[in-house]
């Protein structure tokens, strides 16, 4: 009888929290549908000329650029994640202005380039950095791109080698281990499509993408960024960029593994034919166990490890990046 009582105890404790978490859930997704503003005032991410161009393969794709220096073009690329923009890179492009002309590119569902609902991939952000390139920019640049966009820009620079002088990737994803990879990218059928299907059902997609859009989660993941504090005024403007009309729709690609691309190493780090700089060190959201591979079978690449840093060493260490890229840069062959 007291096993009995115990287990109808249990049931009925079950059925209480689940009760209470179904009210909490329904009530998250009333509050973020209507009780969340999700047009936040979006200030320019860099102080300089924002300008736009239309692309075939994603629309309205907007950029900030400074022409007042001479030479070849600077190109650069933020990261993905759940509040991206060129907020990024600011350093480099405030450093470079002057001295080289430089470009910033909002990728397409983050900054001020559209966000619409419609398919992200791999594809889409290198065929856009193509034509970024080709159509914009108008001459070879030194392309220096942040975490999976590395990847993105990796894609770009195979496929069209001739729009790129040098790539520079910054803590770049896809040189782990294989099995972190796997754990990492859920982008192989029916996985990836299964969890993405279910992350953007209309009901709850937004409410989702707003609970790690929270300035404590934007907080809680930039401060593993940093060795130290987290620079003035990245949270507010993480936290801005993430609440704009379709803010949610890039990111969840994200985070079902789908931006990734398989293999990346083999397929694309290892055939690329334009010189390569990666910069690196601790991150906690990628690892470098397979760099030395690449180092040995490609030999257009060579890295620099900028100790201590966690993925964004040209906030904290800005002297020692730009010194270690130019003289990389300085070593190019000049054409």
């Amino acid at each position: 009888m007291a096993v009995r009582n115990q287990k109808s105890g249990d049931m009925k404790s079950g059925l209480s929290f689940a009760k209470w978490a179904a009210v909490a859930a329904g009530g998250w997704i009333l509050y973020s549908h209507f009780g969340i503003n999700h047009r936040v005032p979006l200030p320019e991410a860099i102080p300089a000329n924002r300008e736009s161009f239309f692309s075939k393969s994603a629309g309205r794709v907007n950029y900030y650029v400074d022409l007042s220096g001479s030479g070849r073009p600077v190109v650069l690329i933020h990261s993905v994640n759940a509040a991206a923009s060129s907020y990024e890179v600011s350093p480099l492009f405030l450093y470079f202005r002057g001295q080289r002309p430089v470009y910033a590119i909002d990728l397409p569902g983050f900054g001020f380039s559209e966000r619409s609902d419609r398919i992200y991939s791999p594809l889409l952000y290198e065929e856009t950095l193509v034509e970024f390139l080709s159509s914009q920019v108008k001459q070879p640049a030194d392309v220096i791109a942040l975490s999976l966009s590395g990847e993105f820009a990796s894609r770009a620079a195979l496929s069209h080698p001739e729009w790129f002088t040098s790539l520079t990737l910054i803590s770049p994803t896809g040189l782990g281990k294989s099995f972190l990879r796997k754990d990492l990218a859920l982008s192989g059928f029916p996985v990836g499509h299964i969890a993405h299907a279910l992350l953007t059902l209309p009901l709850w997609a937004r409410p989702l993408f707003d609970l790690l859009a929270t300035r404590t989660s934007i907080e809680l993941f930039l401060k593993q960024s940093f060795v130290g504090h987290i620079p003035s005024g990245f949270v507010e403007y993480a936290y801005a960029s993430a609440h704009q009309p379709g803010a949610e729709h890039a990111p969840l690609y994200f985070i079902t593994g789908k931006l990734f691309t398989p293999q990346v190493r083999t397929l694309v780090y290892e055939r690329l034919k334009v010189p390569v700089l990666v910069l690196y060190d601790q991150d906690p959201y990628t690892s470098f166990e397979r760099l030395p591979d690449v180092l040995l079978k490609n030999p257009f690449w060579q890295a620099v490890r900028l100790v201590p840093s966690r993925g964004l060493p040209h906030f904290e260490r800005l002297a020692d990046t730009v010194e270690v890229i130019e003289g990389f840069w300085k070593g190019l062959k000049q054409g």
